[in-house]
């Protein structure tokens, strides 16, 4: 019998997206187990903490039999050594994005050899969707309905009157 072919799929989900539950759903028809790792202490200013964005995720993901959710800290390819994947997954939504994903993979691959960095092109209807779209679209006071779950849509209504 063989070991389940484990990949990470690292981000910061804040919020996520269409786009990110794409790139999950067509991960987890690629690997036997989708660890979908909520990065603890990103370099970014963000709306919703650690436990509310694995929260959002998990509620998300909840039809994705092969996806879990979890949070992580530390370097990321440690983090996916310690689970036993053989791969870490990104999303390519934009030509600006490649030349980060790029040098990320690279970094990774020095880090360690034995994890294989995928990268998915996003689907042509959700390129255009970013996190950082969709919060600047609720922080104006428009629904991203076209761009999250319900619940995440109503998790942003929540977060933006708390902060008035």
């Amino acid at each position: 019998m063989t070991a389940a072919r484990i990949a990470v799929y690292p981000g910061s989900f804040d919020p996520v997206t269409y786009a990110h539950l794409d790139i999950a759903a067509r991960a987890s028809r690629l690997f036997d187990r989708v660890v979908v790792a909520v990065f603890d202490r990103p370099k970014k200013n963000l709306l919703f903490n650690t436990e509310e964005r694995v929260s959002l995720l998990r509620e998300a993901v909840a039809d994705m039999p092969r996806v879990e959710v979890t949070s992580y800290d530390g370097l990321t390819v440690d983090f996916a050594r310690a689970l036993g994947a053989v791969a870490l997954v990104r999303g390519l939504r934009t030509v600006s994005d490649f030349e980060l994903e790029y040098n990320m993979a690279q970094l990774n691959q020095t880090l360690d050899a034995e994890i294989e960095v995928v990268v998915l092109m996003a689907s042509k209807h959700l390129a255009h969707i970013s996190s950082s779209a969709v919060r600047e679209i609720a922080g104006l006071g428009r629904d991203p309905v076209e761009f999250v779950p319900p619940h995440i849509v109503a998790a942003l209504r929540r977060k933006f009157a708390q902060r008035g």
